[in-house]
């Protein structure tokens, strides 16, 4: 069978003074900084030795940014998938957390009865199958090659945890997903065989895993 495989993206640093839940907020662009992370991936994938047919992006602008340059450096036209988009969250254009954030506030303490679902947002196993839906049908565009998704980093943890047949309740703080971290998927056919994750702008990290949003 045909071995594909198809590279799972988180976007870039955000731009976001203000440190709020940016979810699915639209105008929430990359940074100087995220756009230097984009453009060194784009290189990564350009120069390395990948086959890539197809380069896919959530709508999200902050996406769109990061997977531009990667589109053009290998001479691919950008497509958008709907299904790739970041989870909706209930404390979207909040600030979170708990001495200064909305955790304070007692009227939003019922979101957060059920972190199995999650009751603050879009249930795990919607979003493990729309990505999952997405995945299928870019690799079935591209079989035997390799395809790009740029996605969000929430999204991208949950369909691992998916594919590892883990259980989807975590502790955030622990997610294997750092910005334009890049969480490849092989399939051997229809069939999924593994991954393999990488951080090709380890070196821009310094308190990555700490930019509020995803």
């Amino acid at each position: 069978m045909a071995m594909t495989t198809v590279h799972l993206m988180r976007h870039g640093e955000v731009h976001n003074p203000d440190g709020v839940l940016y979810g699915r907020i639209p105008g929430y662009h990359l940074s100087e900084l995220g756009h230097t992370m984009a453009q060194r991936v784009a290189t990564f994938f350009a120069e390395g030795d990948h086959d890539i047919a197809r380069v896919i992006a959530s709508p999200l602008q902050r996406a769109q940014e990061t997977a531009t340059p990667i589109a053009g450096a290998l001479e691919l036209e950008l497509g958008t998938d709907e299904r790739l988009i970041e989870a909706s969250n209930y404390f979207e254009g909040k600030t979170f957390g708990v001495g200064d954030g909305s955790l304070r506030r007692p009227q939003h303490w019922p979101r957060l009865i059920n972190p199995w679902r999650p009751s603050w947002g879009e249930p795990y196993v919607e979003q493990a199958a729309r990505m999952r839906a997405a995945i299928d049908d870019a690799r079935r565009s591209v079989e035997g090659r390799e395809v790009v998704l740029v996605s969000h980093q929430l999204p991208i943890w949950i369909t691992r945890l998916s594919y590892e047949n883990r259980r989807f309740l975590h502790d955030p703080r622990k997610r294997e997903c750092s910005l334009a971290s890049v969480t490849s998927l092989r399939f051997d056919g229809d069939r999924f065989v593994g991954l393999h994750y990488q951080e090709p702008v380890a070196d821009l990290l310094p308190g990555a895993n700490k930019v509020a949003g995803a």
